[in-house]
């Protein structure tokens, strides 16, 4: 895109755009800054089938997380710097766990250890509301069903990922092989599917789970022994360099 289509753009913007103050959620976010009928034919019906909620019953943080552009840069993020880890995620954790004093026990619910296991502090990252037993009831999260395929063709789409802003029951369709340059002649996807049960992926941003958190928040203030610590831990709706970000933290403060 050219400087003067880039002038264009922003002006356009600035003509359909609505002044909604204060920003109270995901849809005055976007409106503020595209106008309605790119929020309508963009941002609403994807948000409602990936969270099963109106935008405007969403905290304004969810769509925040995505930039409003005026060129033609196609990354999700505008940060300089953007990577995997030089060797995949897989790698980069068997690095990180390959530690005599590490021991890993899968398939295992921790509640049924903890008692056996000598600790002076805990690092705990699942669900901070099961920590407790649910004392105030359940915190809420979004899960997303995987369906891979694999075609013999060399490229499925044009970009590694499309996101479906339409009637499709996904959401988006990942090409990986694009996302590190990797060359075959045949090509595998994957297709997500949001739905209410299963995995806790997504904390559900909204005022009343905030209320509810923060009931579990002070109860955690109050273990002195236990640092809650991640996306579940934290109903906290992180990217993977925030995750690797907060924990380094944690890590300085402790």
């Amino acid at each position: 895109m050219n400087l003067q289509n880039e002038i264009d753009t922003a002006a356009y913007y600035k003509k359909v755009s609505e002044n909604r103050f204060p920003v109270l959620n995901s849809e005055d976010v976007i409106v503020n800054q595209a106008g309605y009928d790119l929020f309508e034919k963009f941002f609403k019906s994807f948000t409602i089938k990936q969270w099963n909620l109106e935008p405007k019953e969403l905290a304004a943080s969810v769509c925040g997380r995505i930039p409003i552009r005026t060129n033609d840069d196609c990354r999700y993020f505008t940060d300089k710097y953007q990577f995997m880890p030089k060797h995949g995620y897989t790698k980069m954790f068997e690095k990180m766990l390959s530690h005599l004093n590490i021991e890993i026990i899968l398939d295992t619910d921790y509640k049924k250890i903890v008692q056996d296991v000598k600790f002076n502090k805990m690092i705990y990252t699942g669900p901070i509301d099961y920590f407790f037993d649910y004392t105030f009831g359940r915190l809420p999260y979004r899960s997303i069903r995987f369906e891979f395929e694999n075609h013999a063709v060399e490229h499925y789409q044009e970009a590694a990922q499309i996101n479906y802003c339409d009637s499709h029951a996904f959401t988006r369709v990942v090409e990986h092989k694009k996302l590190n340059n990797q060359k075959s002649s045949s090509t595998t996807i994957s297709k997500e599917y949001p739905q209410q049960n299963g995995e806790e992926y997504y904390p559900i941003p909204t005022s009343e789970n905030k209320k509810l958190f923060i009931k579990y928040r002070e109860e955690a203030a109050g273990i002195k022994n236990v640092i809650f610590c991640g996306r579940l831990a934290e109903y906290q709706y992180y990217n993977m360099d925030q995750v690797v970000a907060n924990s380094l933290k944690v890590y300085e403060r402790l």
